[in-house]
């Protein structure tokens, strides 16, 4: 989905996947000493996929939220299922779990966004137009009279020879990005590298001292549609620590690719032909003459959850010390705004 996830490191929703993705590299269990694959393919039923998943997503466990007491219920229930399955416990005390601390941020954004440039000014609803989060983990954050400069997709690859800023200083700024990665012989044609990820767009752009970030959203370029982006910005959002020392930007947002439009159209340019000069290495970024003003509050707090850690020993003398680390997220968003007047986000497609 769309939310930024917490960290969580864990072992699979499915864990009895777990020994045949381990043991189809380290040779660890006899049970795939001879036709693994067909063997690990007759292991994989609709009945065994469905009860992990009831159960994870039982109301009981109350959306999973981290820290929650849905979030222990959910490190339990795996923890008996991978010592049923006959691992070891992996965490360096020689237990399952590896406790952690969470700081949980929840904005109170405003209704609008509003923008001014030289063909006049909009306003932007939240939810329906945009959404965003905070990018520091401060009580208040304030943005004032911020340039908007489009900055294609936001990409330095040296080993692509492509660099979007081309050594534009764009400290203070807000900038726009592409979703996504650009298409063609570049960036492994089709395939979504890390420089598509909205996380790596927000990592630029606090390194390149923006004051904050906006992705626009097409479902095409995200895989999914606006909807997800919406819930995923409805609650609390969950990080590690910050250390003092870390740039991050002050607002982390996504625009519909309409609101987008109607943003740029508040400049002297057209948001489809600045999406057609990001296809080519030779793009410059281009300040859009467009300026927000953005104020909101963050209520934070901390909480502590854990990784469970479960460990196959490997039996060939030469591979038993390296290890083929295989991981999902067990969290989801717990409880939120009601749909139907259901509030329990139950997260049974959630990895």
């Amino acid at each position: 989905g769309g939310r930024a996830r917490s960290g969580l490191l864990c072992v699979p929703v499915y864990p009895r996947l777990f020994p045949v993705a381990v043991a189809a590299l380290l040779a660890a269990h006899p049970l795939f000493a001879q036709e693994p694959v067909e063997a690990a393919a007759a292991s994989i039923t609709e009945d065994l996929i469905l009860e992990h998943t009831r159960a994870l997503s039982h109301d009981s466990l109350a959306g999973r939220g981290p820290g929650s007491r849905g979030d222990s219920l959910a490190q339990r229930y795996l923890i008996a299922e991978l010592e049923s399955l006959g691992l070891a416990p992996g965490s360096p005390d020689g237990g399952w779990l590896q406790p952690f601390e969470l700081v949980s941020l929840r904005s109170t954004m405003p209704d609008t966004l509003r923008a001014v440039g030289p063909r006049g000014s909009a306003a932007f609803a939240y939810g329906t137009e945009w959404v965003g989060a905070a990018g520091r983990q401060a009580p208040r954050t304030e943005i004032r009279d911020a340039e908007i400069v489009f900055v294609g997709y936001g990409i330095v690859a040296p080993e692509e020879n492509w660099d979007d800023y081309k050594g534009a200083d764009v400290a203070g700024k807000i900038l726009l990005f592409l979703n996504n990665d650009p298409t063609g012989d570049r960036f492994a044609g089709d395939t979504r590298l890390y420089y598509g990820r909205w996380t790596y767009k927000y990592e630029i752009a606090a390194e390149k001292g923006a004051a904050g970030a906006f992705v626009i959203h097409t479902t095409p370029s995200a895989g999914y549609p606006w909807q997800v982006v919406q819930s995923s910005f409805g609650g609390t959002e969950f990080e590690l620590p910050a250390p003092a020392e870390e740039r991050r930007i002050g607002v982390r947002g996504w625009l519909t690719h309409e609101a987008a439009t109607k943003l740029v159209r508040l400049s002297e340019h057209d948001l489809d032909a600045l999406d057609a000069a990001a296809q080519g290495p030779a793009f410059e970024p281009v300040p859009l003459g467009v300026t927000i003003d953005l104020a909101f509050t963050t209520e934070l707090d901390t909480t502590r959850t854990a990784n469970v850690l479960g460990r196959l020993p490997g039996s060939d003398p030469t591979l038993a010390e390296t290890a083929v680390l295989y991981t999902a997220h067990h969290d989801h968003l717990g409880v939120g705004e009601p749909v139907d007047g259901d509030s329990i986000y139950n997260g049974a497609r959630d990895n």
